[in-house]
């Protein structure tokens, strides 16, 4: 459980809810060195022991098992990256494991390009603009609000068909690395 930092989150909590070592101890029946020893990651508290650190303290258990980089990522606006495709512009907005979010600039008549399929599911949302979106068969124009997903194994592609830039929001979930896409 090293990895975890269990002992820091602990201490972390306790100090941000301003309470004293004494007063988990008096709330949680454990000893001043117990507590201690955990903090400072000395021992490793069993799972019933967690659980009563975690139900006092008022957090969930599993947060206090999550490994450093399971912990919440943030990409503030301004360290957001950008890139191109084609004519478009990208916003990285944020990924986790298998997800992740861009933001789509398209300017007028710009697309993806031809249809092309990759593993991974996709949600889409029109922020700006009128769009066309075809998979298959399926062929419809989406507008500001509208919301459209798929399986991206089926061939797609999206285009601006209005006269001013769209914008669409996407998020992908793949088992596989989508650096070839966005």
């Amino acid at each position: 459980m090293d990895n975890l930092d269990i002992g820091a989150k602990i201490r972390t909590i306790r100090n941000r809810k301003k309470i004293t070592i004494a007063q988990m101890c008096e709330g949680t029946g454990l000893s001043k060195g117990f507590i201690s020893n955990v903090e400072n990651n000395n021992t490793s508290p069993s799972i019933s022991t967690l659980q009563t650190i975690a139900a006092y303290l008022d957090v969930p258990l599993p947060y206090l098992l999550l490994e450093k980089k399971e912990h919440m990522q943030v990409v503030k606006k301004e360290e957001r990256t950008y890139s191109t495709m084609n004519t478009l512009k990208i916003e990285h907005i944020s990924s986790k494991g298998g997800l992740w979010l861009r933001s789509v600039e398209f300017p007028p008549e710009a697309s993806i390009g031809d249809a092309h399929a990759h593993e991974g599911v996709e949600c889409h949302l029109v922020l700006e603009g009128k769009v066309l979106a075809e998979q298959g068969e399926d062929s419809v124009v989406l507008e500001k609000g509208d919301s459209f997903s798929w399986n991206a194994s089926v061939p797609h592609t999206v285009k601006n068909v209005g006269t001013e830039k769209a914008v669409v929001l996407i998020a992908v979930y793949s088992n596989t690395e989508l650096n070839d896409f966005f």
